[in-house]
Protein backbone atom coordinates (compact mmCIF):
# COMPACT_ATOMS: atom_id res chain seq x y z
CA UNK A 1 0.00 0.00 0.00
CA UNK A 2 1.50 3.17 -1.34
CA UNK A 3 1.18 5.96 2.06
CA UNK A 4 -1.15 8.85 0.60
CA UNK A 5 1.55 11.34 0.59
CA UNK A 6 4.01 9.96 -0.44
CA UNK A 7 5.62 11.74 -3.68
CA UNK A 8 4.49 10.72 -7.00
CA UNK A 9 6.40 8.92 -9.20
CA UNK A 10 5.94 7.59 -13.02
CA UNK A 11 7.18 4.77 -15.10
CA UNK A 12 6.55 3.29 -18.12
CA UNK A 13 5.76 -0.74 -18.33
CA UNK A 14 6.25 -2.51 -21.43
CA UNK A 15 4.44 -5.36 -22.25
CA UNK A 16 2.67 -7.00 -25.17
CA UNK A 17 1.73 -4.89 -28.51
CA UNK A 18 1.82 -1.29 -25.95
CA UNK A 19 3.27 0.55 -23.22
CA UNK A 20 1.81 1.61 -19.89
CA UNK A 21 2.76 4.78 -17.87
CA UNK A 22 1.26 4.33 -14.42
CA UNK A 23 1.59 7.05 -12.12
CA UNK A 24 1.79 6.34 -8.46
CA UNK A 25 1.14 8.26 -5.30
CA UNK A 26 0.58 12.07 -4.69
CA UNK A 27 0.88 14.60 -7.75
CA UNK A 28 0.70 18.04 -6.14
CA UNK A 29 2.48 21.23 -5.95
CA UNK A 30 4.21 20.00 -2.85
CA UNK A 31 5.99 16.92 -4.64
CA UNK A 32 6.12 19.22 -8.02
CA UNK A 33 10.13 19.21 -7.88
CA UNK A 34 10.32 15.52 -7.18
CA UNK A 35 8.00 14.38 -10.26
CA UNK A 36 8.94 17.11 -12.94
CA UNK A 37 12.44 16.00 -13.34
CA UNK A 38 10.74 12.37 -13.90
CA UNK A 39 8.45 13.99 -16.60
CA UNK A 40 11.41 15.47 -18.75
CA UNK A 41 13.41 12.83 -18.54
CA UNK A 42 10.29 10.40 -19.62
CA UNK A 43 8.80 12.93 -22.43
CA UNK A 44 11.27 12.37 -25.39
CA UNK A 45 10.87 8.44 -24.82
CA UNK A 46 7.62 7.11 -24.79
CA UNK A 47 6.14 4.96 -27.18
CA UNK A 48 3.29 5.87 -29.86
CA UNK A 49 0.83 3.41 -27.97
CA UNK A 50 0.37 3.88 -24.22
CA UNK A 51 -2.46 3.03 -22.11
CA UNK A 52 -2.81 5.02 -19.08
CA UNK A 53 -2.44 3.97 -15.35
CA UNK A 54 -4.12 6.37 -12.66
CA UNK A 55 -5.18 3.51 -10.08
CA UNK A 56 -2.20 3.77 -7.38
CA UNK A 57 -2.38 8.35 -7.91
CA UNK A 58 -3.66 9.19 -4.63
CA UNK A 59 -4.15 12.69 -5.04
CA UNK A 60 -3.51 14.77 -7.80
CA UNK A 61 -4.21 18.66 -7.85
CA UNK A 62 -3.54 21.65 -10.95
CA UNK A 63 0.41 21.16 -10.64
CA UNK A 64 0.08 17.62 -11.63
CA UNK A 65 -2.51 17.98 -14.13
CA UNK A 66 -0.30 20.01 -15.64
CA UNK A 67 2.54 17.56 -15.21
CA UNK A 68 0.55 15.07 -17.15
CA UNK A 69 -0.26 17.17 -19.74
CA UNK A 70 3.39 17.96 -20.49
CA UNK A 71 3.91 14.44 -20.38
CA UNK A 72 1.45 13.16 -22.88
CA UNK A 73 0.81 16.21 -24.94
CA UNK A 74 -2.97 17.88 -25.28
CA UNK A 75 -3.96 15.37 -27.72
CA UNK A 76 -2.84 12.23 -26.39
CA UNK A 77 -3.71 13.05 -22.64
CA UNK A 78 -7.54 13.85 -23.87
CA UNK A 79 -7.78 10.29 -26.18
CA UNK A 80 -6.13 8.45 -23.23
CA UNK A 81 -8.74 9.92 -20.97
CA UNK A 82 -11.35 9.02 -23.19
CA UNK A 83 -9.99 5.30 -22.96
CA UNK A 84 -10.85 4.87 -19.09
CA UNK A 85 -14.66 5.14 -18.62
CA UNK A 86 -14.50 4.31 -14.99
CA UNK A 87 -12.39 7.48 -14.19
CA UNK A 88 -13.79 10.04 -11.45
CA UNK A 89 -15.68 12.73 -12.77
CA UNK A 90 -14.12 15.22 -10.96
CA UNK A 91 -10.58 13.72 -11.64
CA UNK A 92 -11.41 12.84 -15.26
CA UNK A 93 -12.90 17.29 -15.16
CA UNK A 94 -9.40 18.35 -13.92
CA UNK A 95 -7.27 16.26 -15.96
CA UNK A 96 -9.11 17.63 -19.65
CA UNK A 97 -9.09 21.19 -17.98
CA UNK A 98 -5.92 21.94 -17.00
CA UNK A 99 -4.03 19.07 -18.70
CA UNK A 100 -4.51 20.03 -21.54
CA UNK A 101 -4.81 23.98 -21.47
CA UNK A 102 -1.83 24.35 -19.56
CA UNK A 103 0.62 22.06 -21.87
CA UNK A 104 1.46 25.35 -23.55
CA UNK A 105 3.27 27.13 -20.68
CA UNK A 106 4.49 24.40 -18.98
CA UNK A 107 6.17 23.35 -22.12
CA UNK A 108 7.30 26.45 -23.50
CA UNK A 109 11.04 26.92 -24.17
CA UNK A 110 12.88 30.21 -25.29
CA UNK A 111 13.92 30.34 -28.74
CA UNK A 112 17.10 29.70 -29.22
CA UNK A 113 19.39 32.68 -29.36
CA UNK A 114 20.44 34.04 -33.00
CA UNK A 115 22.08 37.04 -32.45
CA UNK A 116 21.53 40.69 -34.56
CA UNK A 117 22.61 39.46 -37.38
CA UNK A 118 21.25 40.82 -41.00
CA UNK A 119 17.87 38.45 -40.66
CA UNK A 120 17.29 39.82 -37.25
CA UNK A 121 17.34 43.31 -38.53
CA UNK A 122 14.95 42.25 -41.35
CA UNK A 123 12.72 40.55 -39.05
CA UNK A 124 12.45 43.56 -36.50
CA UNK A 125 12.73 45.92 -39.22
CA UNK A 126 9.18 44.25 -40.81
CA UNK A 127 7.57 43.72 -37.38
CA UNK A 128 7.90 47.68 -36.73
CA UNK A 129 6.50 48.24 -40.54
CA UNK A 130 3.55 46.05 -39.43
CA UNK A 131 2.87 47.65 -36.41
CA UNK A 132 3.01 51.19 -37.68
CA UNK A 133 0.56 50.05 -40.96
CA UNK A 134 -2.21 48.67 -38.59
CA UNK A 135 -1.89 51.34 -35.97
CA UNK A 136 -2.65 53.74 -39.28
CA UNK A 137 -5.36 51.54 -40.08
CA UNK A 138 -6.94 51.25 -36.82
CA UNK A 139 -6.59 54.65 -35.91
CA UNK A 140 -7.80 55.80 -39.97
CA UNK A 141 -10.59 52.97 -38.92
CA UNK A 142 -11.42 54.92 -35.58
CA UNK A 143 -11.51 58.70 -37.15
CA UNK A 144 -14.44 57.17 -39.72
CA UNK A 145 -16.58 55.68 -36.79
CA UNK A 146 -16.19 59.10 -34.75
CA UNK A 147 -17.26 61.00 -37.97
CA UNK A 148 -20.07 59.32 -38.59
CA UNK A 149 -21.55 58.71 -35.13
CA UNK A 150 -20.61 62.83 -34.93
CA UNK A 151 -22.55 63.13 -38.17
CA UNK A 152 -25.50 60.84 -36.97
CA UNK A 153 -26.27 62.92 -34.15
CA UNK A 154 -25.54 66.46 -34.86
CA UNK A 155 -29.14 67.23 -36.27
CA UNK A 156 -30.76 65.80 -32.78
CA UNK A 157 -29.92 68.27 -30.74
CA UNK A 158 -32.08 65.85 -27.70
CA UNK A 159 -28.57 63.64 -28.07
CA UNK A 160 -25.77 66.05 -27.40
CA UNK A 161 -24.42 66.09 -24.20
CA UNK A 162 -23.61 69.65 -22.92
CA UNK A 163 -23.00 69.01 -19.18
CA UNK A 164 -20.30 66.62 -20.38
CA UNK A 165 -19.17 68.87 -22.86
CA UNK A 166 -19.01 72.09 -20.48
CA UNK A 167 -16.89 69.86 -17.74
CA UNK A 168 -14.13 68.40 -20.53
CA UNK A 169 -13.63 72.03 -21.92
CA UNK A 170 -13.12 72.96 -18.31
CA UNK A 171 -10.66 70.41 -17.60
CA UNK A 172 -8.92 70.05 -20.85
CA UNK A 173 -8.82 74.44 -21.56
CA UNK A 174 -9.20 76.52 -18.72
CA UNK A 175 -7.26 74.11 -16.09
CA UNK A 176 -4.42 74.50 -18.96
CA UNK A 177 -4.38 78.35 -19.25
CA UNK A 178 -1.58 78.79 -16.18
CA UNK A 179 1.07 75.76 -17.95
CA UNK A 180 0.49 77.27 -21.32
CA UNK A 181 0.67 80.84 -20.71
CA UNK A 182 3.95 80.55 -18.83
CA UNK A 183 5.73 78.07 -20.67
CA UNK A 184 4.94 80.66 -23.94
CA UNK A 185 5.89 83.26 -22.02
CA UNK A 186 9.35 81.51 -21.02
CA UNK A 187 9.49 80.54 -25.08
CA UNK A 188 8.84 83.90 -26.29
CA UNK A 189 11.49 85.24 -24.21
CA UNK A 190 14.12 82.73 -24.87
CA UNK A 191 13.37 83.45 -28.85
CA UNK A 192 14.14 87.16 -28.43
CA UNK A 193 17.26 86.95 -26.03
CA UNK A 194 18.78 84.09 -29.16
CA UNK A 195 16.77 86.62 -31.71
CA UNK A 196 18.79 89.90 -30.67
CA UNK A 197 22.49 87.70 -29.35
CA UNK A 198 22.58 87.13 -33.34
CA UNK A 199 21.27 89.67 -34.91
CA UNK A 200 22.83 92.46 -32.28
CA UNK A 201 26.13 91.42 -34.58
CA UNK A 202 25.27 92.97 -37.55
CA UNK A 203 23.27 95.97 -36.42
CA UNK A 204 19.77 94.82 -36.79
CA UNK A 205 18.44 93.94 -33.29
CA UNK A 206 15.14 95.94 -34.53
CA UNK A 207 13.96 92.99 -36.67
CA UNK A 208 13.87 90.65 -33.08
CA UNK A 209 10.60 91.82 -33.29
CA UNK A 210 9.86 90.31 -36.41
CA UNK A 211 11.14 87.28 -35.48
CA UNK A 212 8.80 86.95 -32.25
CA UNK A 213 5.73 87.57 -34.27
CA UNK A 214 6.59 85.73 -36.93
CA UNK A 215 7.67 82.42 -34.80
CA UNK A 216 4.52 82.41 -32.67
CA UNK A 217 1.66 83.47 -34.88
CA UNK A 218 2.67 81.00 -37.23
CA UNK A 219 4.50 78.10 -35.34
CA UNK A 220 4.92 78.35 -31.78
CA UNK A 221 1.76 79.11 -30.59
CA UNK A 222 -0.10 76.18 -32.09
CA UNK A 223 2.70 73.71 -31.78
CA UNK A 224 3.32 74.54 -27.78
CA UNK A 225 0.19 74.15 -27.08
CA UNK A 226 -1.05 71.11 -28.65
CA UNK A 227 2.10 69.50 -27.47
CA UNK A 228 1.30 70.77 -23.99
CA UNK A 229 -2.24 68.73 -24.36
CA UNK A 230 -0.86 66.34 -25.92
CA UNK A 231 1.09 65.50 -22.72
CA UNK A 232 -1.36 66.36 -20.25
CA UNK A 233 -5.02 65.89 -21.78
CA UNK A 234 -4.05 62.72 -24.56
CA UNK A 235 -2.88 60.93 -21.26
CA UNK A 236 -5.85 61.92 -19.52
CA UNK A 237 -8.14 60.88 -21.99
CA UNK A 238 -6.41 57.65 -22.30
CA UNK A 239 -5.94 56.57 -18.44
CA UNK A 240 -9.77 57.53 -17.84
CA UNK A 241 -10.80 55.32 -20.90
CA UNK A 242 -8.58 52.62 -20.35
CA UNK A 243 -9.19 52.38 -16.48
CA UNK A 244 -13.25 52.10 -17.29
CA UNK A 245 -12.41 49.38 -20.02
CA UNK A 246 -10.82 47.60 -17.47
CA UNK A 247 -13.46 48.07 -14.47
CA UNK A 248 -16.42 46.73 -17.35
CA UNK A 249 -18.18 49.89 -17.29
CA UNK A 250 -17.39 50.15 -21.12
CA UNK A 251 -19.73 47.18 -21.62
CA UNK A 252 -21.91 48.14 -19.00
CA UNK A 253 -22.73 51.44 -20.88
CA UNK A 254 -23.11 49.05 -24.10
CA UNK A 255 -26.06 47.17 -21.78
CA UNK A 256 -28.01 50.16 -21.08
CA UNK A 257 -28.36 50.89 -24.90
CA UNK A 258 -25.81 53.59 -25.09
CA UNK A 259 -22.61 53.79 -27.73
CA UNK A 260 -19.42 54.74 -26.14
CA UNK A 261 -18.36 56.73 -29.19
CA UNK A 262 -21.28 59.11 -28.04
CA UNK A 263 -21.06 59.43 -24.71
CA UNK A 264 -17.46 58.95 -24.01
CA UNK A 265 -15.52 59.82 -27.43
CA UNK A 266 -17.52 62.90 -28.57
CA UNK A 267 -17.30 65.32 -25.94
CA UNK A 268 -13.75 65.11 -25.23
CA UNK A 269 -12.80 65.72 -29.03
CA UNK A 270 -15.20 68.20 -29.69
CA UNK A 271 -14.28 69.77 -26.51
CA UNK A 272 -10.45 69.87 -26.73
CA UNK A 273 -11.50 71.42 -30.88
CA UNK A 274 -13.35 74.26 -29.34
CA UNK A 275 -10.46 74.57 -26.50
CA UNK A 276 -6.97 74.05 -28.67
CA UNK A 277 -7.94 77.25 -30.82
CA UNK A 278 -8.64 79.68 -27.51
CA UNK A 279 -5.21 78.06 -25.72
CA UNK A 280 -3.25 78.55 -29.55
CA UNK A 281 -4.76 82.66 -29.11
CA UNK A 282 -3.59 82.99 -25.64
CA UNK A 283 -0.20 81.00 -26.27
CA UNK A 284 0.07 83.55 -28.78
CA UNK A 285 -0.12 86.33 -26.99
CA UNK A 286 1.59 85.02 -23.78
CA UNK A 287 4.44 84.31 -26.66
CA UNK A 288 4.58 87.75 -27.94
CA UNK A 289 4.45 89.24 -24.39
CA UNK A 290 7.26 87.34 -23.45
CA UNK A 291 9.51 88.86 -26.50
CA UNK A 292 7.65 92.36 -25.86
CA UNK A 293 9.50 91.92 -22.64
CA UNK A 294 12.85 91.34 -23.44
CA UNK A 295 12.73 93.73 -26.15
CA UNK A 296 11.72 96.09 -23.97
CA UNK A 297 13.70 95.61 -20.85
CA UNK A 298 17.22 94.14 -23.02
CA UNK A 299 17.46 95.79 -26.58
CA UNK A 300 15.42 99.45 -25.53
CA UNK A 301 12.93 98.88 -28.03
CA UNK A 302 9.72 101.37 -26.28
CA UNK A 303 6.37 99.41 -26.29
CA UNK A 304 5.03 101.87 -28.92
CA UNK A 305 7.08 101.04 -31.07
CA UNK A 306 7.27 97.49 -30.21
CA UNK A 307 3.77 97.33 -31.45
CA UNK A 308 4.41 99.57 -34.26
CA UNK A 309 6.66 97.60 -35.98
CA UNK A 310 4.68 94.21 -35.40
CA UNK A 311 1.65 96.37 -36.87
CA UNK A 312 3.63 96.98 -40.04
CA UNK A 313 5.80 94.07 -40.78
CA UNK A 314 3.31 91.06 -39.63
CA UNK A 315 0.15 90.24 -42.04
CA UNK A 316 -2.71 89.39 -40.77
CA UNK A 317 -2.63 85.90 -42.69
CA UNK A 318 0.29 84.97 -40.56
CA UNK A 319 -2.38 84.64 -37.13
CA UNK A 320 -5.14 82.95 -39.36
CA UNK A 321 -1.96 80.50 -40.74
CA UNK A 322 -1.11 79.22 -36.97
CA UNK A 323 -5.14 79.29 -35.87
CA UNK A 324 -5.68 76.99 -38.80
CA UNK A 325 -3.68 74.43 -37.44
CA UNK A 326 -5.25 74.40 -33.75
CA UNK A 327 -8.64 72.35 -34.75
CA UNK A 328 -6.49 69.74 -36.67
CA UNK A 329 -4.14 69.20 -33.97
CA UNK A 330 -6.94 69.14 -31.44
CA UNK A 331 -8.54 66.49 -33.39
CA UNK A 332 -6.00 64.23 -33.85
CA UNK A 333 -4.95 64.79 -30.12
CA UNK A 334 -8.82 63.38 -28.87
CA UNK A 335 -8.49 60.71 -31.34
CA UNK A 336 -5.35 59.38 -30.52
CA UNK A 337 -6.16 59.20 -26.69
CA UNK A 338 -9.39 57.65 -27.01
CA UNK A 339 -8.16 55.11 -29.34
CA UNK A 340 -5.60 54.39 -26.97
CA UNK A 341 -7.80 54.08 -24.06
CA UNK A 342 -10.19 51.23 -25.99
CA UNK A 343 -6.99 49.37 -26.30
CA UNK A 344 -6.48 48.55 -23.12
CA UNK A 345 -6.58 45.03 -22.28
CA UNK A 346 -7.73 45.30 -18.30
CA UNK A 347 -4.26 45.49 -16.73
CA UNK A 348 -2.92 48.26 -14.86
CA UNK A 349 0.30 47.67 -16.87
CA UNK A 350 -2.13 48.18 -20.35
CA UNK A 351 -2.99 51.36 -18.79
CA UNK A 352 0.42 52.45 -18.22
CA UNK A 353 1.74 51.50 -21.59
CA UNK A 354 -0.96 53.13 -23.64
CA UNK A 355 -0.96 56.01 -21.58
CA UNK A 356 2.36 56.24 -22.88
CA UNK A 357 1.68 55.24 -26.20
CA UNK A 358 -0.83 58.02 -26.70
CA UNK A 359 1.74 60.67 -25.91
CA UNK A 360 3.94 59.90 -27.82
CA UNK A 361 2.03 59.31 -31.28
CA UNK A 362 -0.07 62.32 -30.15
CA UNK A 363 3.37 64.18 -30.27
CA UNK A 364 4.67 62.63 -32.75
CA UNK A 365 1.40 63.55 -35.41
CA UNK A 366 1.24 67.09 -33.78
CA UNK A 367 5.38 67.60 -35.47
CA UNK A 368 4.21 65.67 -38.63
CA UNK A 369 1.25 67.51 -39.49
CA UNK A 370 2.88 71.10 -38.62
CA UNK A 371 5.84 70.26 -40.96
CA UNK A 372 3.18 69.19 -44.35
CA UNK A 373 1.19 72.51 -43.50
CA UNK A 374 4.40 74.37 -43.53
CA UNK A 375 5.63 73.34 -46.29
CA UNK A 376 2.23 73.62 -47.96
CA UNK A 377 1.52 77.43 -46.74
CA UNK A 378 5.44 78.02 -47.67
CA UNK A 379 4.44 76.50 -51.52
CA UNK A 380 1.03 78.52 -51.42
CA UNK A 381 2.59 81.60 -50.46
CA UNK A 382 0.64 82.36 -47.03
Amino acid sequence: MIPVDAPGRVEVIAGGGESTVRLEGAWTLTHFATIEPQVQALRAALPERLRLDLDAVSRIDTAGAGLLGVLLGPARLRALLDAQPDLAPERRALLDTVGCAIHDIFAYSPPPYDGFGFVRLLQKTGEAVDAIWCQTRALLGFIGLVLETLARTLLQPRRWRIASLVVQLEQTTLDALPIVSLLSLMVGAVIAFLGATVLNAYGASVFTVDLVSFAFLREFGAVLAAILLAGRTASAFTAQIGAMKANEEIDAIRTLGLDPIEVLVLPRVLALMLGLPMLTFVAMLAGIFGGALVCVLAIGIPPAMFLSLMHTDTPLSYFWVGMSKAPVFAFLIAIIGCLEGFKVTGSAESVGERTTSSVVQAIFMVILIDALAALFFMEMGW
